[in-house]
């Protein structure tokens, strides 16, 4: 496999080599970039189809942004063999209906950190956690 010189081709492949690993279209995956303490900070972000929210599916840091594509990578290609299921039933503030999401997480607290990424706690009511059966 020839890696690229450009960096933003060789940033596209692997972005592509993620949804692909995931198993998820184009714009169901936000790739969010950002500079803390002289690195770079890569937030992926799912966004559900079904009912338009978005959670943090995981965050890595790199010393650039090929380096946090890289780690990301690595991880979606093992997560399953690392971190535990979660199923989170919730409903956000103002619908009726209650969604169900699943998480892969090290513990409860991140699963829910993952499920609230990005938005004020008073937006979500969480029903219900629970921890899913290893396989």
């Amino acid at each position: 496999m020839e890696v690229s010189n450009d960096v933003h081709v060789e940033s596209a492949r692997i972005q592509r080599l993620i949804e692909d690993t995931l198993g998820l279209q184009p714009g169901n995956l936000v790739f969010d970039f950002r500079q803390i303490d002289g690195q770079v900070r890569l937030d992926l972000i799912t966004v559900n189809p079904r009912h338009q929210q978005s959670f943090l599916f995981r965050y890595e840091v790199g010393y650039d942004k090929l380096d946090a594509l890289r780690k990301m990578l690595g991880y979606v290609q093992n997560f399953r063999d690392s971190e535990a299921s979660y199923t989170l039933q919730w409903r956000a503030r103002g619908d009726k209906e209650l969604q169900t999401s699943y998480f892969r997480a090290h513990n409860v607290y991140e699963a829910l950190d993952k499920l609230y990424y990005g938005r004020d706690l008073n937006t979500i009511t969480v029903f219900s956690v629970v921890l899913n059966p290893s396989s």
